[in-house]
């Protein structure tokens, strides 16, 4: 059987905020210890933090602690976006373990921190597996990282994301055991016998047709279909145009998950931010390394269809699962929220309708790791939800 719970606290008071979230969860849990917890706090709580993660393990009676900073937690229904917050989830089971793990130093070193913590986490491996991740969006090449740990865990299913923060300090912190560091991955791997669900929704819709790259140099897109790529992005854009690094922000990349792909179709394909256009040059230049013939296409962050992707995800997942899930963890990019959909608390609201009681954490994320095809990948502009149930 497991036993879960999930509890937050919006008190500006770390000691009291702390608390207040662990005991929610361990009262939800029926739980008097737990063998594990996720925590994440948001970067309004700054020096506090080992004191607050000490608070969690005392207080969840274990050690066995992982999480990371963020501008906003979510737990529970509620998706708290600024100010201080805390979300707090434990569980306990005998058919599933947890086991923690950190890895520091990662600025230069994605690959080498992949197959250190592989080789972590490969002897503790179980019938089921769940690698949960919270890494430093500053210091980590996500593309490398997961790619690595993909090929060095083959089979291994990945959730989890990017530390986050408000950009007054230019750096995140990472959470496992008493160790508070940024620069660093802390994870978790569940392990055992367990039902695990997982899944994610993409807040973007194609715009316009795909296009085939004729010029490239680096990550610097010189031509699609032999015309100026910065022409072509500024048609994506329509009125945006009239001001590209604006439309920079709403406009991104979008790279079919299959090479021989003549479409970006719901579904087949990823993204990745444009972080430059020069219209004396025109030129786009994008968080990715494209190659001749690579076919791409432009897609708009988009209110209405990410809650459509939203609810076929839900959909999904609820019609997939053999038994109830006992909880979740909920993965969402902080360019969603209610600066997406001009509401509070939306994709959580609407996962709580379709899973009501579920206790649920997680937090806004820089990244995120998810499924790409049924393989882990990395993702931008998404929601990932996990879901775990006893095995039916």
């Amino acid at each position: 059987m497991i036993r879960a719970g999930a509890g937050y606290s919006t008190a500006p008071n770390p000691r009291i905020a702390a608390t207040e979230a662990t005991r929610a969860a361990m009262q939800q849990a029926g739980l008097r210890i737990a063998s594990a917890a996720f925590c994440f706090i948001s970067a309004k709580f700054g020096d506090a933090y080992p004191l607050m993660l000490r608070i969690v393990r005392e207080s969840a009676g274990t050690s066995n602690v992982v999480g990371c900073e963020t501008i906003g937690a979510i737990a529970n229904g509620r998706e708290f976006e600024s100010g201080c917050s805390i979300a707090v989830l434990v569980f306990d089971s005998d058919a599933l373990s947890a086991k923690r793990f950190f890895v520091p130093q990662l600025r230069n070193r994605a690959i080498q921190a992949a197959q250190e913590l592989a080789a972590a986490v490969r002897p503790h491996l179980a019938s089921n597996n769940l690698l949960t991740i919270f890494a430093d969006t500053y210091n980590l090449d996500a593309a490398a990282f997961v790619e690595s740990i993909s090929a060095e865990l083959p089979g291994v299913a990945l959730a989890g994301g990017g530390a986050t923060e408000d950009g007054a300090i230019g750096e995140t912190f990472q959470f496992c055991g008493d160790v508070v560091s940024s620069n660093a991955i802390s994870a978790m791997l569940l392990a055992g016998d367990f039902d695990l669900r997982l899944d994610s929704a993409l807040a973007c819709t194609p715009v316009g047709p795909a296009h085939r790259i004729t010029a490239v140099r680096d990550n610097v897109i010189l031509e699609l279909d032999g015309h100026s790529a910065y022409e072509s992005f500024c048609t994506a854009a329509g009125p945006l145009a009239d001001d590209p690094r604006r439309a920079a922000a709403f406009i991104m990349l979008g790279i079919p998950l299959s090479a021989d792909s003549d479409r970006l179709e719901r579904g087949n394909y990823y993204v990745r931010n444009i972080v430059g256009v020069s219209a004396d040059h025109g030129a786009i230049a994008v968080a990715h390394r494209p190659k001749i013939n690579d076919l791409v296409g432009f897609v708009l962050r988009n209110a209405e269809r990410s809650r459509s992707e939203l609810k076929a995800m839900l959909e999904r997942l609820a019609g997939a699962a053999r038994k109830p899930p006992s909880f979740g963890l909920y993965f969402d990019c902080v360019s969603r929220g209610s600066g997406l959909y001009n509401l509070p608390d939306h994709d959580s609201a609407y996962i709580s309708q379709q899973f009501a009681g579920l206790p649920v954490a997680g937090f806004f994320t820089g990244f995120e790791f998810g499924p790409l095809a049924n393989l882990p990948g990395l993702l931008q502009y998404s929601g990932v939800l996990t879901l775990i149930a006893e095995q039916g």
